[in-house]
């Protein structure tokens, strides 16, 4: 458990920086640096598993189709997940991706309750009512939902339930995850280069370096997440990850300076007010739970 708490705490810091190293991409179209991510992202996979030595599951997953297209799934999902959270952050809107992983804990308690049959305890009911409150407030006063950050919760926390029950560690199954979307990356770039539109190729030297960074910019935070999420309760995930959305908020008003009226400030307000509920009845529940429970032993995960 205090592994697994450490490594989602790490994953959500390196999220919550993330804006900043996207910014300085902001020269490269956003499919081509999805693309990049991909691709840079395997080369990472593939020196880590050569170093580790951990070669040996590679034959037994080809032969598992239905596992496969489970990894497809999750592949599909997350790579849905960055080139919107990519194209929001270098289109002035990452206080609206922000919004994302700010309703991301709430999204996981529904996902929690719907399929690992979590129940939903009183309090929780009410910081959905109120998170949703929220919204209609944000969709009332924009003319639309606010579909940015509604689209990067729901894709996060479904990738996040899916690979909670894959069969594959972390490191594994990002692998197959940026294999399997690797092939369609490499066509994307090497379609650009016969355009002349390659960002990469007439990019200044210490950009092509950003770009190839964007591999360990994502392994990283990556890995950690689906290390810690397998290790925790999948609501207290969603506790943890207050720090990333926190951090992209204050980058996108007092770094970015992106338009935060008070109007905006209501909406947000009401899920910041929804989270507030969820996370202190988390804390009571988890605090009363040792005198009316009896706790799994320390020493066995």
């Amino acid at each position: 458990m205090n592994a697994g708490i450490a490594y989602a705490l790490g994953a959500y810091l390196l999220w919550g920086l993330l804006p900043l190293y996207l910014r300085l991409l902001g020269a490269i179209a956003t499919p081509e640096i999805l693309a990049n991510r991909i691709l840079w992202s395997l080369v990472t996979m593939v020196i880590l598993l050569v170093g580790l030595r951990r070669l040996a599951w590679i034959r037994p997953a080809l032969a598992q189709p239905r596992m496969l297209v489970r990894f497809a799934v999750t592949a599909s999902l997350i790579s849905f997940n960055w080139v919107l959270y990519i194209w929001a952050v270098n289109a002035g809107h990452t206080v609206d991706a922000s919004l994302g992983y700010f309703m991301n804990p709430l999204v996981n308690v529904v996902i929690g309750a719907f399929f690992f049959r979590e129940k939903l305890r009183t309090a929780q009911k009410l910081a959905l009512l109120i998170a949703a409150v929220g919204v209609a407030w944000l969709t009332w006063l924009a003319g639309s939902p606010p579909w940015i950050g509604l689209a990067l919760a729901l894709s996060f926390s479904l990738y996040g339930l899916l690979r909670k029950t894959a069969p594959l560690g972390a490191l594994e199954g990002f692998t197959v995850e940026t294999a399997l979307l690797a092939p369609l990356a490499l066509a994307y770039v090497i379609w650009l280069g016969q355009q002349g539109r390659l960002g990469f190729a007439t990019a200044p030297v210490n950009l092509q370096l950003l770009l190839v960074l964007a591999g360990p910019a994502t392994t990283a935070p990556l890995l950690l997440y689906a290390a810690g999420v397998r290790r925790i309760p999948f609501s207290l995930s969603g506790v943890l990850q207050y720090l990333a959305p926190t951090l992209q908020w204050l980058i996108g008003i007092y770094v970015f300076h992106e338009v935060f009226d008070p109007h905006k400030a209501a909406g947000f307000g009401l899920i910041w007010v929804a989270l507030v509920v969820y996370a202190a009845e988390s804390a009571w529940f988890a605090w009363q739970r040792p005198a009316s429970a009896p706790q799994p032993d320390s020493t066995t995960s």
